[in-house]
């Protein structure tokens, strides 16, 4: 039986790249709105229930959307990465000469590492955070007595300092893979060069840093 257009552009090695940028740039654009909104942190409790009110209630229905589209981003983006990996060893089964990276990064060697443990945080963000689940004196509708009671746990504030930590190397490598394979940034005869990309993975890693830091070093109680 014929395959359909949308079928075949997803088993092609390029399709799945194609849906690998896209999606990682929605991702990419989530975490940058949703750091910038962290940061009212440092506005005050008023400030910052105020948001957290905002997104759990006034704006609901949004929220709603943009979790479903945020959830089927992460699907889509984790899918296609471990076909194009099981695609790319299958087409190279062994390697019979060890290979030294001439211009891979760092971020690039890490990426699977990495996204398995912002597999592992994502979850356990949302049950500590959104639900309460997993939090010690979770209190709905105080977002900033949550927050720094939260981040008093030694090992929670070292666990999200952590999944910053690949996240700025999983931003480095996957923004700048994005732009290139949906053609936003064109090629460069230097490959490490990539400002846009490396500014995204300082700043938002650092906003999202702020907090737990913050709360660690005594800053805020």
């Amino acid at each position: 039986m014929e395959r359909s257009g949308l079928r075949r552009f997803w088993d092609s090695s390029v399709g799945k790249k194609i849906v690998m940028g896209a999606t990682g740039l929605i991702l990419v654009a989530f975490v940058i709105g949703h750091m910038a909104g962290n940061l009212q942190f440092f506005s005050g409790p008023a400030r910052f229930n105020a948001y957290s009110h905002l997104l759990q209630v006034d704006v609901i229905e949004l929220t709603w959307l943009l979790r479903v589209t945020l959830l089927a981003s992460v699907v889509l983006h984790v899918i296609a990465a471990y076909q194009l990996t099981m695609q790319n060893r299958a087409a190279r089964p062994a390697d019979y000469v060890r290979r030294e990276p001439q211009v891979s990064t760092y971020a690039a060697r890490t990426m699977r590492w990495g996204g398995v443990y912002l597999l592992l945080f994502i979850p356990y963000h949302l049950l500590h955070f959104t639900t309460g689940t997993l939090h010690p004196a979770f209190v709905r509708g105080e977002a900033y007595g949550n927050v720094v009671i939260g981040f008093q746990t030694m090992w929670v504030a070292l666990f999200y300092l952590g999944a910053m930590a690949f996240l700025a190397l999983h931003l480095y490598h996957g923004a700048w893979a994005a732009f290139r394979t949906l053609g936003i940034a064109r090629p460069s005869n230097d490959p490490l060069h990539r400002r846009l990309a490396l500014a995204i993975a300082v700043i938002v890693p650092a906003g999202f840093s702020l907090l737990p830091l913050s709360v660690m070093l005594g800053f805020i109680r």
